[in-house]
């Protein structure tokens, strides 16, 4: 009979690769997962859960450690940090586990790694935490507001600060609560291979409680899934995994209206071009290309060889044949695609604030100048996107941020500089989510208080050119 794997040992590693890469937790725990798809449910959720979780609350636990620990994590080596993390996460989150179990497994750890000399730093902190568990003392929220919220929510005191003055006290604690929060995994129905329903039925008989989407009817909501790849119907092209926010980008685009003045122009056979600028994985064009089938002709960009792949990889799984993929800069002027499109859309490069909940070691990657050079590369690539756009054509900019100088600023900002009109999209924002409009023009939706992750879509129609 074959060993049966350390499930600590394997999330250990996860964690390790993304610290001394300072990469994103995600990325090496969908590899890991990838590479252990045998491993049994049980087995994988509890190293999602672990990893996950640790990585979420990690200035949580990091403020737990240093109550107790005469060396500072920051101080630790980053096998030693990431060891004490995990065993805190058990202790404080997963009621299941004895804590003795916890700080048992902990030192086994330290050994199995090489660093036998430090299994009594280990052992020491570990057990001073199970001690004083009850007696911890956490910041308080009415004499330090910023760090209360903080240690609370596991969010650095630099971005509480920026959410602070962005959306005053009692959204920005509903959006902090939000972030901490599990999400149900949101699909997107592919029609052309299968019926809502029929697809429903199918993932029901496998033990997924399946729910529908709060406001895109071609979208449902998963819960108790293992592994996305090995779902009944995801090989087979039969839903792409996409939040409900970004879904609406399409309904926002309202291309039907589109077609219908190419139609009354005079075209004999109206189509439809749209350019897709930054389009990994793909979503937001499939989902054009799914609805619009051969009214639409689309073409979908990216930065690399490895984006536009998977992009291609996503076309051929769901079955589309309207979409032709190109290796492009989007911060790069191509002046051959000059007033090319009658839709553009630019979902670009941001901080991904709306979802931090999904990718939530995303709030350790950031500064306060990436936030600046984040809003000034938009801007660069929303000047070459006015470009593309023909006149009486529409440009749709997005973002899955809630950070308001890469969201509403440059929209105004692009309004006051280019020739274009804030095209007025409320007859196609669902009712539920009227209350998230800015203007005419702009929806912007907080997580915590809508129901899909945070994102932010504006939409232009470039004026005509009057003779």
């Amino acid at each position: 009979m074959a060993e049966r794997e350390n499930t600590r040992l394997l999330a250990l590693e996860v964690l390790v690769d993304a610290e001394k890469k300072n990469s994103f937790v995600k990325d090496a725990l969908h590899k890991l997962l990838f590479q252990k798809q045998f491993l049994s449910k049980q087995d994988r959720a509890f190293i999602t859960r672990l990893v996950e979780g640790v990585t979420e609350q990690q200035v949580r636990l990091d403020y737990i450690i240093n109550q107790v620990s005469g060396t500072p994590v920051n101080k630790c080596k980053p096998v030693i940090r990431c060891i004490l993390r995990m065993a805190v996460y058990q202790i404080f989150y997963m009621d299941a586990i004895p804590s003795s179990a916890a700080c048992d497994e902990a030192v086994k750890l330290a050994k199995k790694k090489g660093f036998r000399n430090l299994t009594g730093l280990v052992n020491g902190v570990l057990r001073n935490v199970e001690r004083n568990k009850d007696n911890l003392v956490f910041p308080s929220k009415e004499k330090d507001r910023k760090l209360y919220y903080s240690v609370t929510y596991s969010m650095p005191v630099w971005l509480v600060e920026c959410m602070l003055s962005w959306y005053g006290e009692e959204q920005t604690e509903t959006i902090l609560k939000s972030s901490i929060e599990e999400d149900d995994l949101t699909i997107r129905v592919n029609g052309l291979k299968i019926a809502k329903d029929d697809l429903r039925t199918k993932l029901s008989k496998q033990g997924i409680t399946v729910l529908d989407g709060c406001y895109v009817e071609e979208a449902l909501r998963l819960q108790n899934i293992n592994y996305v790849g090995r779902t009944p119907g995801f090989r087979q092209g039969e839903f792409f995994v996409q939040d409900e926010s970004s879904m609406l980008l399409y309904h926002i685009a309202a291309p039907d209206k589109e077609l219908e003045q190419l139609s009354q122009s005079g075209v004999a056979t109206p189509h439809l071009q749209l350019l897709d600028l930054c389009a990994a994985p793909g979503g937001k064009c499939t989902h054009f290309a799914q609805m619009l089938g051969d009214s639409a002709r689309i073409e979908a960009r990216d930065l690399s060889e490895k984006k536009v792949d998977l992009i291609k990889e996503n076309i051929e799984r769901l079955g589309l044949d309207n979409i032709e993929t190109v290796v492009w800069d989007a911060l790069v002027p191509d002046r051959e695609k000059s007033e090319f499109a009658d839709i553009v859309i630019a979902d670009l490069p941001c901080s991904g604030l709306g979802i931090a909940s999904k990718k939530n070691d995303i709030k350790y990657h950031l500064s306060k100048e990436q936030l600046l050079d984040l809003a000034n590369l938009q801007r660069t690539i929303l000047t070459n996107a006015a470009s593309y756009v023909k006149p009486g054509g529409i440009l749709l900019y997005s973002t899955c941020t809630i950070n308001p100088e890469e969201n509403v600023e440059n929209a105004r900002w692009f309004l006051e500089h280019f020739d274009f009109e804030a095209e007025d999209i409320t007859e196609h924002v669902p009712q539920k989510l009227q209350g998230s409009m800015i203007d005419k023009n702009m929806l912007q939706l907080l997580p915590g208080l809508v129901e899909c992750d945070g994102f932010f879509i504006a939409k232009f129609r470039k004026c005509r050119v009057v003779e």
